[in-house]
Order: C-alpha cells, then structure tokens, then sequence
C-alpha cells in the first residue's frame, strides 16, 4: 500500500512538472510585469525600468501627445481590410486582438499591414485638451519594419455593435482566446469622416520605439455606457501620460 502512495505521488509530481508549470509560465509570457500604469513599474519610471526601454525617458519624438484642432487635418488614406478569424488576447496590460496577414492601409503611397488592434481607458490622445473615455490602436506594419498606426478616440454614446461581437469572447485570465467559426473586420472600426491628424511619434509602451506614424482621427466614435465599464472591469488607467510636443508638427 505504502508502495502505491509513493507511485501516486511521484506520478502527480510528474504531470504537475511536465505539464501543468509549462502552461502556467506561456500564460504568463504574454505579459511578464516589466512594466505598467502605477507605482514603481509606472510609465514615469518606464526609461528607468529595463535599458531597453531608456527612449521612454529620453526619447524627443514620444507618445502619446495633445492635438490642437487648428492643424491642417489631412484626408488621404486608403483602407483594405479583409475578415479574420476572432482571436482575443488578455494581454496584461490591454485586450488584444490579433489579425492574420492580408489587411493593409495606404499612406501617401506606402502599404502597412494591418497586425493586431488593441485598447486603452482613457484615451491616450486628447483633443484640444480633451480627454475621452477610451482609444483604439489599430497598429499597422511596413515591409520595411516602420510603424503606422491609427488612434480612434472612443466616446459614450449609443452601443457599437462591433465592440459588442468582441466583449463576450475577453478572456478574465492573461491568456489568449482563439474563437471558432468567428470571423471579423476591422472596417467596422473607423468613423464615416476619416480625415485625421498626422504626426511623428512613438509607440506608447515600452520600447516606445519612435518613427511611428501616427494617424489619430479627428472624429471619435461612440460606445455604451456598458461597453466603456466592461472594459474598464479588466483595465482602467491603462494609458500614458500627454508626452512633450517639442519641435514637432501636427499635420
């Protein structure tokens, strides 16, 4: 009997080490607590953190930034997105949802590929000032590695039925959440008026990489009351704080 105890218990010892730690640790990889939004780990320590992420502190290109409204707003941008298949991702620090190659956008004559869109509560851009409830980041890539992504600010209003086919598929665990037999487009996203605003800037999180083309829509679009809450459920407060304009322009 005494025999079996320990075969049971070397057993379970067995599979706890070869499969159960394993898992464990791929969830955790998809945010490894680097950085965050508060405390020690927050965005005012983030140069400070890991010396890859020094351009977060000294970097002259940083992001996100406060938009005047009496810039020049520009109007050209061509959009080609196709369905994906839904796959949603608790990163950590945001919701995440993937994109499989084959959407792009055009910007004066360069293509971007369309890799994964991602939220933030409140937005991370202003207007004027002006804060708002959340912004989507649809963050696009060029065949020669340059950044473009694409700031849709978020207000309350009506319920958006494209959030809504999102919400109930978040996983409440810092996992990835591949859906069978959904398929999305994130066309659904932008507002009817595209014209936009153009700057030089950086990605809002460590690395905060710089030379990204930022493109922030001058109109926003609305969600629910609800939506707003359930995220924010997961995340509230998952934004950087307004970074130096310097000598930039806003086009």
């Amino acid at each position: 009997m005494k025999k079996i105890k320990v075969w049971m218990m070397f057993f379970i010892i067995f599979i706890f080490t070869v499969f159960i730690i394993p898992v464990a640790c791929s969830k955790n990889q998809l945010h490894t607590g680097e950085w965050g939004y508060r405390g020690e780990m927050g965005p005012e320590n983030w140069g400070e953190l890991k010396e890859e992420f020094v351009v977060c502190e000294t970097g002259q290109q940083q992001s996100p930034i406060n938009i005047e409204t009496s810039a020049t707003p520009k109007a050209k941008i061509e959009f080609s997105y196709d369905y994906t298949p839904l796959n949603v991702i608790n990163k950590g620090h945001t919701i995440e949802i993937e994109y499989e190659p084959g959407s792009t956008i055009k910007i004066d004559n360069k293509q971007y590929e369309l890799l994964q869109f991602h939220f933030h509560s409140p937005s991370e851009h202003q207007l004027d000032g002006k804060t708002y409830p959340m912004e989507v980041h649809l963050v696009h890539k060029s065949s020669d590695g340059k950044f473009a992504v694409i700031g849709i600010l978020i207000e309350e209003g009506t319920e958006n039925r494209f959030i809504a086919s999102l919400w109930p598929h978040v996983p409440k665990e810092i996992i990835e959440n591949p859906v069978r037999g959904v398929a999305i487009n994130a066309s659904a996203l932008p507002p009817e008026n595209k014209v936009y605003y153009n700057y030089t800037g950086s990605l809002t999180t460590p690395p905060c990489s710089e030379g990204v083309n930022w493109i922030v829509f001058e109109t926003p679009i609305e969600v629910s009351s609800k939506q707003i809450e359930y995220f924010r459920s997961f995340y509230n407060g998952n934004a950087r704080p307004i970074q130096p304009l310097n000598e930039r322009q806003v086009i």
